[in-house]
């Protein structure tokens, strides 16, 4: 009875009691129900977090292809941009080529006209002048009244023209 009279000995059977009391109310159950369910509901936002990180990945994927479609159509837009801009350039130096082309025509058109009017110009001169020596040559011999036949027939000749 020595035993009952340490103090050790009474801590040690309130420990067995308390500890039997724990088992007896199902504690250590419920601490593992407990635990459990943590261990639930993290291993839950795991999956989550995966399946997050998942459709992340599969957006990421889907916009680097979007992003590399739109590179391919830009690189597109811009060499069609390029051969529509060489094609205007081109049809612009065509018709600025025909447009000179035609304007020299043109030009050419009216020199020509205007040398064939210099030419009427200067024959109609040459015959006034012709017309105003044969008449002083006349004159003159009409006032000596010679008559002279190669005269005669030369300004017949004058007058069909002229007519």
């Amino acid at each position: 009875m020595e035993l009952l009279q340490e103090a050790h000995t009474w801590e040690l059977i309130g420990l067995v009691i308390f500890v039997g009391a724990l088992i007896w109310l199902k504690v250590p159950g419920m601490a593992l129900s407990a635990l459990d369910a943590r261990a639930s509901k993290i291993q839950n936002q795991l999956d989550e977090a995966r399946k997050l990180r998942e459709e992340a990945e599969a957006l990421l994927a889907q916009i680097r292809t979007q992003r590399e479609d739109a590179e391919r159509q830009a690189a597109e837009l811009i060499e069609v941009a390029k051969a529509e801009a060489a094609r205007l350039a081109a049809e612009a130096r065509t018709r600025l080529e025909e447009d000179v082309a035609r304007r020299r025509a043109l030009a050419e058109r009216r020199i020509a006209l205007a040398e064939t009017q210099a030419a009427a110009e200067v024959k109609a001169a040459a015959v006034d002048l012709a017309a105003e020596t044969a008449e002083k040559i006349l004159a003159g011999r009409l006032a000596g009244a010679q008559s002279d036949p190669l005269v005669d027939q030369g300004l017949a000749k004058l007058a069909e023209r002229l007519s």
